[in-house]
């Protein structure tokens, strides 16, 4: 009998980064349970990975736009006690301007990237720290600090992921549950004919390979990093920039207003 290191829970699973984590995770040696909304495409996924790694793998068909599709995966992860790693791959985008997107398509986008995620991680969180080990890889993107790139939507969810992701890190320290929060940069899966801007249109130099994402973003996570920006080669730059967020936090709220605001 293979020898497992647990059972990895992966939104999103069909297709693109979600599908390759599971091939990557099940080749680690973890069990999976792989969600997403085509039940055919889905099982070709586990099909394969089946047969190439012979884990134990089960499909959830779900709509994770839906609040009783997300009841159900929320369920298994609240009493599924083998269930010890979470990845919140689940995602769409836009690229349209914010004044030509359908408000409609950008509430969808909301349900699925902040409410989907957030209820999910609350599921999952309670039984991890009960046991003192999990992990939660939550896939944000860089427009979490970038939001001009992109639709303004779009980035704002984003910024949610990593904001969110900050806050579980603070409140879990110490309880033996790590948290991933993973920024990708243009990566060449669907995301980009969904979201309106087909790949080829992007210039080569900036986008990654699917698979070397999910394989830098699982060698950050076996490094216990916190946050894993797999296209920034220049490390010291994001740790810049949160000692630069440190340094001002202290310094927000004050029992008076700037100098610069008071009357001459």
């Amino acid at each position: 009998m293979l020898t497992s290191l647990g059972t990895a829970l992966v939104t999103g699973a069909s297709s693109g980064i979600g599908a390759l984590y599971a091939d990557r995770l099940a080749r680690l040696g973890y069990d999976l349970v792989l969600v997403a909304r085509s039940a055919e495409r889905l099982e070709q996924v586990a099909a394969a990975i089946r047969s190439a790694t012979g884990r134990t793998i089960e499909t959830v068909k779900a709509d994770l736009t839906i609040g009783g599709d997300i009841a159900i995966v929320a369920e298994r992860l609240r009493h599924d006690h083998r269930i010890s790693l979470l990845v919140n791959s689940a995602g769409t985008g836009a690229t349209a301007s914010l004044l030509e997107s359908d408000p409609r398509m950008m509430s969808e986008m909301i349900a699925l990237n902040v409410d989907a995620l957030m209820q999910l991680s609350y599921a999952a969180v309670p039984a991890f720290v009960a046991r003192q080990q999990g992990a939660i890889v939550n896939i944000a993107s860089i427009v979490a600090i970038t939001p001009e790139t992109l639709n303004g939507v779009y980035g704002g969810t984003k910024a949610f992921v990593l904001a969110f992701s900050q806050s579980l890190r603070h409140e879990l320290a110490g309880t033996g549950v790590h948290v991933q929060v993973v920024l990708p940069g243009a990566t060449a899966t669907d995301f980009w004919n969904v979201a309106g801007l087909p790949v080829e249109h992007l210039p080569e130099t900036i986008v990654m390979p699917a698979d070397a994402l999910v394989d830098a973003a699982l060698t950050g996570l076996s490094r216990h990093e916190f946050v894993t920006i797999p296209g920034l080669h220049d490390a010291t730059q994001w740790d810049a920039y949160e000692t630069a967020r440190q340094a001002m936090a202290g310094n927000l709220s004050t029992s008076r207003p700037a100098d610069r605001y008071l009357a001459a």
